[in-house]
This record gives C-alpha cells, structure tokens and sequence, in this order.
C-alpha cells in the first residue's frame, strides 16, 4: 500500500514534470535567471494555475532573488510551494468521524434522527462521476462507515450498469431502477432504503448531461425537493465532480452549477492522466469550495482526500518532510 505522499506523487506526475523538467535547472542545482524564470512562467500557465496564483508565485521568487542572486532552483521550489500553500489555506473538506448518520461536513447542516448523511454527486458525463460514486462509497466503507449507492443517472443507459457493477465488486448495497426512469423517485425510494438499514451514508449518483441543459437543472432540483421531504436537511452534500484533465475550462463549469444548485464542494479526478494539475487552485480561489477528494486513477482506493502539504509538494517535486 502506497503512502498518502507516494500516491499524490504519482498521481501529479504528469503536472510536477511539465513544472520540473520543462523549466530546465530552476529546481536544479544552478542558480536561476531570467530565462529560467520564465520558463517557470510558461510552465505555471501550461498547468492551469491561472494568472493570479502564476504572478504571486512569481513575484515571491523574484522577490528573494533580488536579495539572494546565487539563489538556486530548490529554494524557487520551496516558495513556489508556500505560496500554494497560502492560496490554499482552508480548502482541505473534511466529513465528520463517526458513524450514524454524522458525516455531515463543517459549515453543513447534519441529518438528525438517526436519518443517513446525503451526498448528491453532480457533474457532466465524462467527469467519472459514477465511478466516483462506487469509490467513494468504498472509502467510506474502509472506514467503518455503512453506505448505500442511489443510481439517479438514469438517462444514460450504461450508468445504472456501470455503477451496478461496482456496487457487486465492492460490495456495497445499491438503488436502482430502469433507464429512464425517474431519478427523483429513485432517489425517494433510495433514502427510505438507506433510512430503514440505518445507513451512515446515502450517496447519490446523479445524471450528468452538459450544465448549460436546463432540464438537466430541473431534474437536480427536483432530487432536492424529494430528499427535503424525507429530511428537510438533505442533501448534506452536493459535490461537483470535476474532470482534472478540462483544466481552466473546469471553473466555468464550476460556477454554473454552483449557481443553478448551491455546491458544497469538489472532487476533481483524472489528475494522473493530465499535466494540468493546477486547475483546482483555480476553482478554489474562485469559488472558495472546499475539495475532498482527488483521483489518481481506476483502483478503489485511488479515489484520495485532498492534502494541501501533499499536493503542494508533489507538484514542487518536493520531498516528504520538505
């Protein structure tokens, strides 16, 4: 089993390489300069760190290299590192320990009467929202917690399939009806489930057709209305799972659904497949959505909690303990 580190490191090798390798020598050993640091400037855009978060690290490392002009490329990396780090301050969500229907997050209502937590997973198709799902139950599960899987994407015909499918590979319990049948009432029936097994947690896969589709809106809202009168409280959650490899693009999808439903955070998967890794600092100084989880890759387990150190690090090409 890999380390929590190992695992971001691996994850964010594509970013850490465009950032590393393509800025030859600024985390090197000779010291840096103008050419250097500019190719540390593409580098920062290539990976989607947005202009903002690519000036202020800038600026920092320029900062200490007019009072340091022997300054070499490690300790460009170690600033480079603070100032995400302080961009970052705060975006680490956490759930709640425990069992019994207290999973909610800070800041979130909790489900009361022994009612389980909600968590609606929102997003496109292609996102890997659905198998988000089945991972995330299996994190939870791994942690003691009792899941149950809502399969409310039931416009695409290979989603209840596919998130069946998991379900009897991870052995947790699941939902479902035909598709094109009604999420909404698949999500009622889901929560009266999830309510009736004592369930810690309800998590709900929602259908993921493009976010400029109004019905697609309607039908998230009603899921909400329909939980509101199981547990006016619910869903606890509302996460938007978001495909790292969009990059920038991911922000506007970001804010448009978080407009049409009121997100309460973010997932952002498929980072091992892409070299712009920075596009979630992007979403996070846009939005101020707290991030939970990212994904590595297809394994149960690659599906992490977001770990600011770990991230910052492994992006920098930093040691643990850097």
């Amino acid at each position: 089993m890999l380390s929590l580190f190992k695992k971001f490191k691996e994850g964010l090798t594509k970013t850490a390489r465009a950032i590393v390798e393509k800025t030859v020598g600024v985390f090197g050993a000779r010291p840096i300069d103008a050419t250097t640091l500019g190719s540390l400037e593409e580098a920062l855009y290539g990976a989607d760190f947005g202009v903002e978060t690519t000036q202020e690290i800038l600026e920092e490392i320029k900062t200490a290299h007019r009072k340091d002009p022997s300054m070499r490329g490690q300790q460009a990396a170690v600033i480079g590192a603070a100032v995400l780090r302080r961009v970052l301050a705060g975006a680490e969500g956490r759930l709640e320990n425990g069992t019994g229907g207290t999973g909610s997050g800070p800041g979130s209502p909790g489900p009361g009467a022994g009612n389980p937590a909600v968590i609606c997973l929102i997003g496109v198709n292609g996102s890997g929202k659905t198998t988000t799902a089945a991972k995330l139950g299996y994190d939870l599960k791994e942690d003691g917690r009792s899941v149950l899987l809502a399969a409310c994407d039931t416009f695409r015909a290979a989603a209840v399939e596919q998130l069946r499918s998991w379900a009897q590979r991870l052995d947790l319990d699941l939902v479902a009806s035909h598709t094109g049948a009604d999420s909404a009432a698949v999500a009622f029936d889901a929560w009266q489930a999830a309510k009736s097994r004592h369930k810690d947690y309800l998590l709900i896969d929602t259908a993921g057709r493009l976010h400029t589709k109004r019905n697609l809106m309607d039908e998230l809202a009603k899921i909400r209305r329909v939980l509101q009168k199981n547990d006016p409280t619910a869903p606890h959650h509302s996460w938007l799972v978001v495909d790292g490899s969009l990059g920038a693009n991911s922000i506007e999808q970001a804010r448009v659904f978080h407009q049409s439903f009121g997100l309460t955070g973010i997932i952002v998967t498929k980072l091992d497949g892409t070299s712009r890794g920075g596009a979630l600092v992007g979403i996070y100084r846009q939005l101020k959505l707290p991030i939970y989880f990212i994904g590595f890759g297809e394994q149960p387990d690659d599906l992490q909690p977001f770990s600011v150190d770990n991230y910052v690090k492994a992006v920098f090409g930093l040691e643990n303990g850097a």
